[in-house]
């Protein structure tokens, strides 16, 4: 657990809450520039505060779990074993890989395959590299979670999706400006948070990096 940087301290703590917070506002803001760009219409659903507390329950447990076994421990071995470049390629690698078997689409079209590994490998890529830096998975969780809340709350998803509000209608584009659009969203979150947890790391090292 301790080299996991997975106990409940306070540096963990604030680094989780950061990481949540920062990419709650980060995922809101893309909404906010879809619905401009697309004119999306939502619908506000009635609130339901048990569904979302089932929700909450569900992803954090889910977003623990993915993170202990492709940014815990393994990653913490193949650091030691093959150094930090190749450890993370590989845990990167695996996670867009598990998604695409998490999302059931292994027999589909190779377009949504690939749009899957790439999304989520390089989500998992930004991921790792905090782990690497922070030696702890607690700001990369708080990322996992915050990420993954913002999506149930607004899209379609399995088992929970739109918890508060549902998309009417939108502009539709040609498709390869539909798939250009698609690829920008959901590499959006992982390029600005990297750039962001590069200045934050360079800024607060001492304070982010555990002994």
């Amino acid at each position: 657990m301790k080299v996991l940087g997975i106990l409940p301290i306070k540096k963990h703590v604030i680094q989780f809450f950061i990481g949540f917070l920062f990419i709650v506002v980060l995922s809101v803001l893309w909404i906010y520039i879809e619905t401009l760009v697309k004119s999306v219409i939502w619908e506000q659903k009635p609130i339901d505060y048990r569904l979302i507390y089932k929700a909450l329950m569900y992803h954090l447990k889910s977003a623990l779990t993915e993170d202990l076994v492709f940014r815990g421990a393994i990653l913490y071995i193949l650091i030691n074993r093959l150094g930090a470049k190749w450890a993370i390629f590989i845990s990167a690698s695996f996670f867009g890989v598990y998604h695409v078997f998490s999302y059931g689409i292994t027999g589909g079209a190779i377009i949504p395959i690939l749009y899957v590994i790439t999304v989520t490998g390089f989500a998992g890529y930004v991921w790792a590299c905090v782990f690497e830096k922070t030696k702890s998975i607690a700001l990369g969780l708080g990322l996992h979670l915050g990420i993954n809340l913002v999506r149930v709350c607004f899209y379609p998803s399995q088992p929970y999706g739109e918890l508060l509000v549902k998309e009417i209608s939108k502009v539709n584009f040609s498709e390869w400006n539909e798939l250009y659009f698609v690829l920008i969203k959901g590499l959006f979150p992982s390029v600005v948070t990297l750039i962001f947890l590069k200045l934050l790391l360079k800024s607060y090292f001492k304070f982010f990096k555990n002994n």
